[in-house]
Parts: C-alpha cells; sequence; structure tokens
C-alpha cells in the first residue's frame, strides 16, 4: 500500500545521512524497503497467517526459525507485524511450514484490517493441502473459505474431479459437516455408505473410520465444514 502524503513531505525533507540501519536478521540489505513490506496491515495480515500456520501444525517458534535460518525473536517480530521479512525469508518460512509463498499475501485493496480478520473476498481465496486427501491429490482443489487458520472451525470449498477418492478411511477427532453444491458424492462412515446429490448435506463425528469419493462423470463441489481444524 502507498505511504500517506504525510509521509512523502517528510521523506522529502529528509535530515542530513546517518548510519544506515543494520538490517533485521533474515532480511536482505539488496532488496528495497517496499519488496519487504507493504504497510502496516499489510504486516499484521501476513503474522497472523504465520502464527495461525506455525501452531495448526504444531510447532514451535524455535522449531520454524530453525528450519527457515531465522532467529526466535525475528519470527515472534514477524508474526506480530513488527517486522516485515524480505522475499527470501519469506521463501525459507513457506518451506518451513510447507505452504507456497502466496499463502502470506492478499489482495487488500486498501481493506480495513477488521475485514482481513473476518472475511474472505471471492477472489482472495487461498488453496490449502489436506493430509487425508490420499495418493490422488491433484483430483482435488481446497478453497480455504476461513480468513485462517486460528479458531475452532475451517471451511473450505472442495472440488473433486471424476475419479478423486480421499483414499483409505481415516479418523480423527471433532466433527465433520457439509454441504454438496454440485455433482455427486459418495461417503462412507462406519459400515454405512451414502451418496449424495447436489443441495444434500450431512453432518458426522470425525473420530469414526470415514471417506469419500466423487461418484459421478464431472467435478463435484462440495463446501466442507471440519472442526476443530484439520491441516
Amino acid at each position: 500500500m502507498s505511504r500517506s502524503s504525510t509521509a512523502r513531505t517528510v521523506s522529502a525533507t529528509r535530515a542530513p545521512a546517518g548510519p544506515r540501519p543494520t538490517p533485521a536478521i533474515g532480511e536482505d540489505p539488496r532488496e528495497p524497503a517496499a519488496a519487504r513490506g507493504k504497510g502496516k496491515v499489510a504486516d499484521l495480515w501476513l503474522g497472523t497467517q504465520l502464527r495461525s500456520l506455525r501452531k495448526a501444525k504444531g510447532l514451535s517458534l524455535a522449531q520454524v526459525g530453525q528450519s527457515a535460518g531465522l532467529s526466535i525473536g525475528m519470527v515472534s517480530q514477524i508474526e506480530r507485524g513488527l517486522a516485515s521479512p524480505s522475499i527470501r525469508s519469506l521463501r525459507k518460512l513457506a518451506d518451513a511450514l510447507d505452504v507456497p509463498v502466496a499463502w502470506f499475501f492478499h489482495a487488500d485493496s486498501g481493506r480495513p484490517e477488521a475485514e482481513l480478520k473476518m472475511v474472505v473476498r471471492r477472489e482472495d481465496r487461498r488453496q490449502l493441502r489436506l493430509p487425508t486427501v490420499g495418493t490422488n491429490a491433484d483430483l482435488v482443489a481446497m478453497d480455504l473459505l476461513t480468513p485462517d487458520l486460528s479458531g475452532d472451525i475451517q471451511l473450505l470449498m472442495m472440488t473433486l474431479e471424476p475419479g478423486f477418492t480421499s483414499g483409505e478411511a481415516h479418523k480423527h477427532r471433532g466433527e465433520e459437516a457439509g454441504l454438496v453444491m454440485t455433482g455427486t458424492l459418495r461417503l462412507w462412515h462406519g459400515d454405512q455408505e451414502f451418496l449424495l446429490n447436489q443441495g444434500d448435506s450431512f453432518r458426522f463425528a470425525s473420530s469414526v473410520p470415514h471417506r469419500y469419493a466423487n461418484a459421478g462423470d464431472g467435478p463435484t463441489e462440495v463446501v466442507w465444514v471440519l472442526s476443530p481444524p484439520l491441516v
């Protein structure tokens, strides 16, 4: 985001040059400030995404810092929106958390901070990979509909291509629910099997072994809810 006109005026009448500040740990001094951060709201957004993703994966600040080659203090500052990582550091953080770099960006268009914490615009959806989709993960797209991975509910728009199956039955704590938007979904829960069509919905205990598949010849779209979130 652009700086305010006040900021531009101040920069035009800058004080005599002094010693350059030492780049923060993990920063690349060759990269311009604009590449390292685009304003307070963007930094707060990035920090929220980093913190919620780290906690969802059960990792400590030390573990992420070690994997990314950054200090604990630097990771903590980024999470609190007090520091902007360089592009290089951001790539290392993305690798440490097994997500694409794009996970940390959003098209804010000047939107207020409060909206970024509550609302996901269609064009800002990010894709998420779950560990329970089997070996043909290339046949499913999972758009995250909640702003981040914090909280008690995870909302996804799942698009299952023809031939997709989640593989072997799996179980975990919590509940799942969903609404079939288009196509046909086959759902197995324990020793029960269900065929759901457009407009049908479901809810089940995730502690019972379950699996699912696209039962049609075209894509199946399902709004899927998980509580607690599953990464």
